[in-house]
């Protein structure tokens, strides 16, 4: 039993002519994660890559580990990413009877069987399976009894069980891994209904029936998941097979580890997509940084705007290795982004930022956005995360911020600054225009009319003005805060300069 197919990537489809349809269909049993907006991004970069179809589908008929309440969670973390669909959200847990008619379909050709033995004793089925990945040892599969039809007892309500052909070998090619095969009598007579928990209840699909029957009805060309999923390959195939379709093209893409090399997972810190989205990280830099883990372009390229993603995607890119999840990394795409985005592109992502720290002024869009965008570029090359703007920035965007302890402490302590910074106030507030060579000229003057260095003045104003010993340089910052604002700071910190240099 072969299965051999391919990208296609002149006809836009595969190699049978078919349009491109692929899925990305996550189970609401946790939040969207790492590993998953990945395989959610490549599914979206090769549809979009190929003029094709995504479908967005809910698996959620696991109803002991199912969490309803995540599936918002979920569509907000793939809105966040930009990764639209373009059918659906459809849900499992509503197309039950189209599951239960392919089991029946089996059931009338021989293919399953019911099985009366206790759920405890079903093997496979329900989940990817990563454990047996790379394993060249034979699996001994010992066979119920049911499947020659004498159960043990007939007290259980049956399941349904496919019928594994034996003595034949499963073959397939998988678009990233290459040509894969597996001895039939390795695969254990999977389960496709789980047995009703009651009589007359409704029996339930496993993963591996759910997944075939949608894919079928759905018309899937290719199925893009991760390198998790390969044992389960094999069983779909012969379910392919036996139920009388052809099999879509299958594609694995490969695990993304932690640092330590170990599947990734909550002990390496956030895993969860919305984490990193509530601590500022923009949804462009993210989805540079996902495509990487496990795709290259063939050249030594990192910086991808989307579209340029989407115009050189392709399945042959896909590594066979392992990605590694490296937060460092992921941290300089983003300074990256805040530093190359066109500053109309950032704004509208500064102002959230703003807006949920409560600093946001309308007229910053309005009557002052020139303003804005100019305080915004000043401060940007100095940025890491968004949160930036409204914490080690906002004395930028408002009059309410508190001076660095550790800044006071060191810059605050000469016992000359107070009569410095006092002179410096009044040579200011005097200036009769405001810009950044009169700012320098004045504070220059000041100190050199009293014999100290001007880095003296420069640092103790600085902390005066934005309560931070780093900022843009300070005769920028004087600009952009105005005249105004910066007197007034100065005459307000002069009190809290003289305390501090007495008790120096």
């Amino acid at each position: 039993m072969t299965v051999k197919d391919s990208e296609n990537p002149k006809s836009g489809g595969d190699l049978r002519g078919e349009a491109v349809r692929v899925r990305f269909a996550p189970s609401p049993t946790g939040y969207l994660h790492v590993g998953g907006a990945r395989t959610a991004l490549f599914n979206w970069l090769f549809a979009r890559n190929k003029r094709g179809t995504l479908i967005l589908r809910i698996e959620d008929t696991d109803i002991e580990r199912n969490r309803p309440e995540l599936v918002e969670g979920i569509l907000d973390g793939l809105r966040w990413l930009g990764l639209d669909w373009d059918e659906g959200p459809l849900y499992q847990s509503q197309r039950l009877p189209g599951y239960a008619a392919a089991a029946e379909k089996l059931l009338s050709t021989g293919a399953a069987y019911l099985c009366y033995c206790p759920p405890e004793r079903y093997a496979g089925g329900d989940s990817a399976d990563d454990s047996a990945a790379g394993k060249s040892e034979i699996r001994r599969i010992v066979r119920c009894s049911c499947r020659e039809g004498k159960p043990a007892s007939g007290d259980q309500n049956p399941a349904v069980r496919f019928r594994v052909p034996l003595g034949v070998t499963t073959r397939f090619e998988d678009a990233v891994f290459g040509p894969r095969e597996i001895q039939n009598d390795e695969i254990e007579d999977f389960v496709l209904l789980r047995s009703a928990r009651t009589a007359g209840g409704t029996p339930l699909p496993t993963y591996q029936l759910g997944a075939v029957v949608d894919d079928i009805d759905m018309r899937i060309t290719h199925v893009i998941r991760g390198a998790d999923h390969i044992s389960n390959t094999p069983k779909q195939i012969l379910l392919y097979q036996a139920i009388g379709a052809t099999p879509p093209i299958f594609a694995h893409v490969p695990l993304i580890l932690g640092p330590d090399r170990t599947r990734l997972s909550k002990r390496h810190g956030a895993t969860s997509v919305s984490s990193y989205r509530d601590e500022g990280f923009l949804p462009e830099a993210f989805r540079n940084f996902l495509a990487l883990l496990g795709w290259s372009s063939g050249d030594d390229t990192e910086m991808f705007r989307t579209a340029e993603l989407i115009e050189r995607f392709s399945l042959s890119g896909v590594s066979r290795t392992n990605a590694v999840f490296d937060r460092a990394k992921l941290e300089w795409f983003n300074q990256q982004y805040l530093q190359k985005l066109s500053i109309d592109e950032l704004l509208p992502a500064v102002q959230a930022e703003l807006e949920k720290a409560g600093l946001w002024r309308p007229e910053w869009a309005s009557s002052q956005k020139e303003w804005f965008a100019h305080t915004v570029d000043l401060l940007r090359p100095r940025t890491r995360l968004l949160p930036d703007f409204s914490h080690w920035s906002r004395a930028f965007f408002t009059d309410d911020f508190d001076y660095d302890l550790a800044a006071r402490e060191k810059f605050w302590k000469d016992e000359r600054l107070p009569d410095l910074l006092a002179r410096l106030t009044d040579e200011l507030a005097a200036l009769p225009n405001w810009n950044h060579d009169a700012c320098d000229h004045a504070l220059r003057q000041v100190a050199e009319k009293a014999g100290v260095k001007a880095g003296l003045l420069i640092n103790a104003t600085r902390v005066a003005i934005v309560g931070q010993p780093v900022a843009p340089p300070l005769f920028d910052t004087m600009v952009v805060l105005g005249k105004e604002r910066v007197v007034s700071r100065l005459r307000r910190a002069l009190p809290a300069i003289s305390a501090r240099s007495v008790a120096s």
